[in-house]
């Protein structure tokens, strides 16, 4: 049987929030029996943008990761819910607005933190999927038809379907082991580091010159393998998926016209200015 899968591309979240209001707009002062109460004006964020900031001095890259329910094959607000949350068929969780009036428990229940209480209505809430929208035929929900660079697609497949294309595309989920259908490309930034620095030398009158095609090979203790890449027009280079658990590692630079530099460390990190010397 297809069921829903949402699959996020973190690359492209720019972090707009159209997502977040979109689910505002549709939620707020809307109750849909069946699906969902109302959503409350302040204190909900059904879809939320996390920040994850890495780096250091002038190299730094922010990474946006849309978070929501995850509409889990295992989710924990089932198991806990008692017949107040239901599994459907087509994978969507639904919190039931009438049988889950005071169940705060439920809030903690979901390791995502994408259910939240309506103190007003003693209810707790989270993005449906639009399952309302879906079922009156809708191709995607309004978080997806919203998303201007294209962050966010939907996709209504088999369970193997969905398991070859997260495979083919490299696709990771959030707490794995519940089997959630959210599927995110690129999430590994939030858990990995890098290592980058500006390869500079020094011409005839002293000066400070960025060095464009000098090579660079990262040794991380552990790999067997160098990494090697070169240098941009600007003197940068950029090692990503670097593990941050402190492991040892050694940045050789080398050119043929300005000679070569080691630098040693432990941490992912912008190392700064390498000045290569002869």
């Amino acid at each position: 049987m297809k069921k829903w899968n949402l699959i996020i591309d973190v690359d492209k979240c720019n972090n707009c929030n159209n997502c977040a209001m979109a689910v505002k707009d549709e939620y707020i002062g809307n109750d849909f029996p069946g699906y969902s109460a109302a959503q409350p004006e302040k204190g909900h964020d059904w879809i939320a943008i996390d920040r994850h900031v890495r780096g250091n001095g002038s190299m730094v890259d922010v990474t946006y990761v849309p978070r929501m329910c995850n509409h889990c094959d295992d989710a924990p607000c089932v198991k806990a819910g008692g017949g107040a949350v239901k599994k459907r068929k087509d994978g969507i969780v639904i919190i039931d607005p009438v049988k889950a009036r005071g169940r705060e428990d439920l809030v903690t229940a979901c390791p995502y933190r994408a259910v939240y209480w309506n103190e007003e209505l003693q209810l707790p809430q989270h993005w449906t999927f639009d399952a309302h929208l879906l079922d009156q035929g809708w191709e995607q929900p309004r978080c997806v038809q919203s998303c201007a660079t294209g962050a966010m697609t939907v996709a209504k497949m088999t369970d193997d379907e969905i398991k070859t294309i997260a495979g083919q595309q490299n696709l990771t989920r959030m707490h794995h082991e519940l089997r959630p259908r959210v599927y995110y490309r690129g999430l590994e930034k939030t858990t990995t580091g890098f290592i980058g620095g500006n390869v500079c030398a020094r011409d005839a009158d002293g000066l400070l010159n960025n060095v464009e095609n000098a090579t660079v090979e990262l040794r991380l203790v552990g790999e067997a393998e160098s990494r090697l890449m070169t240098t941009d027009a600007y003197g940068d280079f950029k090692f990503d998926g670097i593990p941050t658990d402190g492991t040892d590692y050694t940045v050789r630079v080398t050119h043929g016209s300005f000679g070569t530099t080691e630098v040693t460390d432990t941490q992912a990190r912008y190392l700064g200015t390498i000045e290569l010397t002869r």
